[in-house]
């Protein structure tokens, strides 16, 4: 079954997503094929990063009420093993690093380099905007830096996330983490690993019955 994972690197929503699709799929006996999806959260330019704190604060009603909400999903997130350090975590558009991800999915390194951006991201307090430190990122699961950073300088990969993001558009994509299974079963929200494995049995279940 192929699972496609839409998802911004920089939601935290996203990334408990992916942890307890995680541990869904550790108890699914069935094969799955996972295929990372961008999308954008907020697809502003961002000239100079700033606290996130900051940043979300001022869309929110001010800083008080950020933090509260970093303090419940950072609760969530410690239920499954992960650390979120909102003081650390800075704005930042997305683009080049979905384009990473692109980039690592021609090499066999989606899951690790999606992985070690959310890290980045929200326990090392890594601009995720910056070119240096995406390639400095991708070292860290096993590509090679300068070839990364020539990559991020050039247009590739520029058109084919650019059709991606505008695709998710157009299949009404509009909040994250999305799971779609079987390419036609959506699944919306970071939901418990027993809600999601009950969804890929029931997707199983579905695919197999003769119509």
């Amino acid at each position: 079954m192929e699972i496609e994972i839409y998802a911004d690197v920089v939601c935290p929503w996203c990334y408990i997503g992916k942890r307890r699709l995680e541990q869904a799929l550790a108890a699914y006996e069935g094969e799955v094929t996972l295929r990372y999806r961008p999308f954008q959260l907020d697809p502003s330019p961002v000239p100079e990063p700033r606290p996130l704190v900051e940043g979300l604060g001022a869309k929110f009603g001010g800083e008080q009420r950020a933090r509260q909400m970093f303090a419940q999903v950072t609760e969530v997130a410690a239920g499954v093993g992960l650390k979120l350090d909102f003081d650390r975590a800075v704005t930042a558009n997305t683009f080049d690093a979905h384009r990473l991800v692109w980039f690592a999915t021609g090499r066999g390194l989606a899951t690790e380099t999606l992985e070690a951006l959310f890290r980045a991201y929200f326990t090392e307090g890594v601009d995720v905007g910056s070119r240096d430190a995406l390639a400095t990122v991708a070292g860290t699961v096993g590509l090679d830096e300068a070839e990364v950073r020539g990559f991020l300088d050039s247009e590739a990969g520029v058109a084919e996330v650019g059709a991606e993001l505008a695709a998710a558009r157009d299949l009404g994509v509009s909040s994250v983490p999305t799971f779609v299974l079987a390419g036609k079963y959506a699944v919306s929200g970071a939901q418990e690993p027993a809600t999601l494995l009950a969804a890929l049995a029931e997707v199983e279940r579905r695919e197999s019955t003769p119509d």
